[in-house]
């Protein structure tokens, strides 16, 4: 069921949004992103003439009540957001007779599921590897099973818009479906935007299709890669991630970034992009430090030959000048981490450049552009281009899990 065909009068709709937004010391918002990122799908409930259930996560409790990770410190926030004065129940597990009370147009928010071990489904104070542990975890799956009933008794339809945790195998992101027909579970606007543009890149690319991966390891990205190499006409691959390519080649990188262990690896990525005739795109210039420092002293070396006491920081302008041709080529973009130490201004310069040529492809030459992972995120919000590109996707472990062609729980448990 798409939720635009549906109409919620009448109905009570448990939505499971990803609110897990950051406090600071004393419980206040600091940034409320993701609570207006919700707020299509929530009006859409309340303005049919439906009760609205809202539950969501905040950080890792681990199955313990914490007060620190208690949604009740954004019960303001949502109220303010939705323009409804959103109830609280206290505890997730418990909230039978306020959900029975709920009338159309009222909301209600659960306290933070994840204060329940039975949320994540994993076993709490038994040793990983031991068979307490196999046993504690079979039995977790029965406790999980009844209480992703207990949350679905609340309503009679289910929405998941929470892409963030779409990768996870929760009670309230998956096994929770189980208990709604076709025509009673559906996901959200914000679910349905990401999953329509993940799609528009991996099963619908307009070429040239360029994909952009950063960060610092090859190690947290390689299925990633691997899956590309069968899809796209240009792999930039940049970051920290680029030395462990530099290496493999003979290169000396100094003392940057590199996984030895991955050297095999990229050796087969190279030689399976050679053999798919994809242009596989390492940086040439790299801006260097002898220390991890905004301050430290910079200076450009070809990045094959980088000093013994140096560390590769950035990308440099010669690499940049390469990319942005690419990029500016292109008719699909896919960015996912950044080409430099971004998180230091002065080597910052590098992914603000990639930034504004994802931008600029996309404004002036009709290109689709999504943009994922949490630094590529922050470079297109730094730099004012969010709106300028297609699409920026709230979730980082889910569209890299999607990218790499696995099955997101929360998507599946949708469909079928």
């Amino acid at each position: 069921m798409k939720i635009n065909d549906f109409n919620f009068a009448g109905h009570k709709a448990i939505v499971r949004v990803d609110f897990n937004v950051p406090l600071d010391e004393n419980g206040n918002v600091t940034d409320d992103t993701r609570i207006r990122g919700a707020l299509p799908t929530l009006k859409k409930v309340l303005n049919d003439g439906g009760a609205l259930i809202m539950m969501s996560h905040m950080g890792k409790p681990k199955g313990k009540v914490n007060a620190k990770l208690s949604l009740s410190q954004i019960v303001k926030n949502v109220s303010a957001a939705l323009g409804v004065d959103v109830k609280f129940a206290e505890d997730c597990g418990k909230a039978d007779a306020q959900a029975a009370d709920l009338k159309a147009g009222e909301a209600l928010l659960l306290e933070n599921l994840r204060f329940y071990a039975e949320e994540e489904g994993k076993p709490v104070g038994v040793e990983k590897g031991t068979p307490e542990y196999d046993a504690a975890k079979e039995e977790m799956k029965g406790r999980q099973k009844d209480f992703a009933k207990k949350l679905a008794s609340y309503a009679d339809v289910y929405v998941n818009d929470a892409f963030g945790t779409a990768h996870r195998k929760h009670a309230s992101t998956a096994v929770i479906a189980d208990s709604f027909d076709q025509d009673h579970k559906m996901l959200g606007m914000l679910m349905e935007k990401e999953v329509t543009s993940i799609d528009a890149v991996l099963k619908n690319a307009q070429h040239p299709f360029t994909a952009i991966i950063g960060g610092s390891k090859v190690s947290s990205k390689l299925g990633v890669i691997k899956n590309l190499l069968d899809k796209v006409d240009n792999l930039i691959i940049g970051g920290g991630m680029g030395y462990t390519f530099i290496k493999a080649q003979g290169g000396k990188i100094g003392q940057s970034l590199h996984e030895d262990d991955l050297i095999p690896e990229a050796l087969n990525v190279m030689a399976a992009a050679k053999e798919k005739g994809v242009n596989l795109s390492l940086s040439t210039h790299t801006v260097c430090a002898q220390e991890f420092s905004n301050d430290a002293e910079r200076k450009v070396f070809p990045i094959t030959e980088i000093p013994d006491d140096w560390e590769g920081m950035d990308a440099a302008q010669e690499s940049i000048d390469r990319w942005k041709e690419i990029i500016l080529n292109s008719k699909t973009i896919l960015w996912n981490g950044p080409v430099g130490v971004f998180e230091l201004d002065n080597f910052a310069v590098g992914t603000g450049e990639i930034a504004k040529a994802v931008a600029e492809a996309t404004q002036k030459n009709g290109a689709f552009s999504l943009v994922g992972g949490g630094d590529s995120v922050a470079a297109v919000n730094k730099f004012g281009l969010a709106d300028k590109v297609s699409y920026v996707s709230t979730g980082g472990g889910a569209m890299l899990e999607a990218i790499e062609g696995k099955v997101l729980p929360g998507v599946a448990a949708i469909e079928k």
